[in-house]
């Protein structure tokens, strides 16, 4: 067993521990560690006894776990690019986030940040998903599904703006329900549908499922759909958290009459939904086990007559 899913098994316990663990996995200095010190910290946790963080005091194993854990995919061993690792998420997607939800004059504007966002969160959510079954990811149809849902997701997500200049929807009241109340939910929606579209292979192939032990009982598709809807509303929360605090926030500080000026207005809404989304990006990912857990009774049949255990173990990806 992979020594990323054995620590994840273990280090699984509350939404506590797996968000502190977040917080040092996500630490962008991480990314600077090169690919030959990647090896060596796999190299030293594969020497070690204790496999868990918390009980090892040496300085050096613990930087080296949060090393392996920030750059290694656990299912094939493989380093992940270094765009696509989980420290690299929020220097990446915060401008994207912020460049998606600029007041933009025109239409093309918002599409083309949309599609950049959007395509960022699909090589993302392609580079950490289970990968414990081969599953072709590279065929033309799964590639051409990839893109249908960037367009798509892009294009409806800048809707409410498009409906605004083409109707001519100058009211006040459409213009607080199209810029402060839709786009928080429609993002969130198109987040999900992202990771549900780019995934899909999971549920279709199937992933694979462990007992406690970390031995390979078979490939469950009832597992992998289970991965891929707890991604997705993970990925969901992050996004419409992260759009919906600023917009409450603001409106707040409006009613208050506390910003008067709009030029000290404009920034303090940048700040906001910067803090807001680094904030979520370590809750989002903590809100699932890493290690899923799944019951016997709704695996299938083949799966259920290969064990007595009554609960069994998937990697979720992130």
């Amino acid at each position: 067993m992979d020594l990323k899913h054995q620590y994840w098994l273990e280090e699984n316990k509350s939404f506590h521990l797996r968000f502190y663990h977040w917080l040092n996995i996500l630490d962008p200095l991480l990314l600077l560690a090169s690919e030959g010190e990647i090896r060596n910290a796999r190299d030293l946790l594969s020497r070690c006894d204790q496999v868990s963080a918390n009980t090892d005091k040496e300085k050096k194993v613990k930087q080296a776990w949060n090393v392996s854990l920030s750059s290694v995919h656990p299912d094939n061993g493989s380093i992940i690019p270094l765009l696509f690792r989980p420290p690299a998420f929020f220097p990446a997607a915060a401008p994207l986030v912020l460049a998606t939800l600029l007041p933009h004059t025109k239409v093309f504007p918002s599409f083309f940040w949309q599609c950049i966002f959007q395509t960022y969160i699909a090589g993302f959510n392609l580079a950490n998903q289970n990968a414990s079954v081969e599953k072709s990811q590279q065929s033309f149809n799964h590639i051409m599904l990839c893109m249908g849902a960037v367009s798509y997701t892009a294009c409806l997500s800048v809707m409410p703006e498009y409906l605004m200049k083409r109707y001519n929807l100058g009211s006040p009241t459409m213009q607080a329900f199209c810029r402060k109340f839709l786009p928080a939910p429609l993002l969130a929606c198109m987040s999900a549908f992202n990771v549900m579209v780019v995934r899909s292979t999971e549920s279709d192939h199937g992933i694979e499922v462990m007992d406690k032990k970390g031995n390979i009982v078979g490939v469950s598709k009832n597992a992998g759909a289970k991965a891929v809807k707890e991604t997705a509303i993970s990925r969901a929360a992050l996004i419409g958290t992260s759009v919906a605090i600023p917009s409450i926030f603001m409106s707040f500080l409006q009613r208050k009459n506390v910003l008067r000026s709009f030029r000290a207005f404009t920034p303090v809404s940048y700040i906001v939904t910067v803090v807001a989304f680094g904030l979520m990006v370590p809750t989002s990912f903590s809100l699932f086990p890493q290690a899923g857990k799944i019951t016997r009774d709704r695996l299938e049949q083949d799966i259920q007559l290969a064990t007595t255990e009554s609960e069994l173990y998937y990697y979720r990806g992130v």
